[in-house]
């Protein structure tokens, strides 16, 4: 039952040669300037956050916009609720700095003289005109521990 797919396999790869977007002269002028482009992700590597780190973050903030926001440790970084909101999970990307997974709130805390205050950084989800970029920070300081 292989040799079906091995002969599949091999006849898309002799076809392919003269398929490939490098094959082709591109662009036709010789004498066109190329630019080039390089993106690269950047490695996700996983942050280890150990329970004295999270517990000083965790604990109670006065948002700077009259909200309240209230932190709990999780395994991989805090749990966080503002008001009586859904609770928003955040991993930690270092002792200080939470993000969640779709990158949409940033959470930065131990700022400050007193290392009592926080920064909040997010896209909202009603944005009525989704060709205009926006993001909203927030600065609070520690209300309770």
């Amino acid at each position: 039952m292989r040799p079906l797919p091995l002969a599949l396999s091999a006849s898309l790869l002799l076809s392919a040669p003269g398929a490939g977007a490098q094959s082709a002269h591109y662009p036709i002028n010789d004498d066109a300037p190329i630019s080039r482009v390089e993106v690269t992700a950047q490695p996700r590597t996983a942050f280890r956050i150990w329970d004295y780190q999270l517990d000083a973050v965790s604990g109670a903030y006065e948002l700077s916009n009259g909200w309240r926001l209230k932190v709990q440790p999780a395994r991989d970084g805090i749990v966080a609720q503002i008001d009586k909101q859904h609770p928003m999970r955040l991993v930690a990307q270092s002792p200080d700095r939470y993000v969640s997974r779709d990158g949409n709130v940033i959470m930065e805390f131990n700022r400050g003289d007193s290392r009592d205050d926080m920064m909040m950084s997010y896209v909202p989800s009603d944005v009525t005109d989704p060709r205009m970029a926006q993001i909203i920070v927030v600065t609070a300081k520690m209300a309770q521990r």
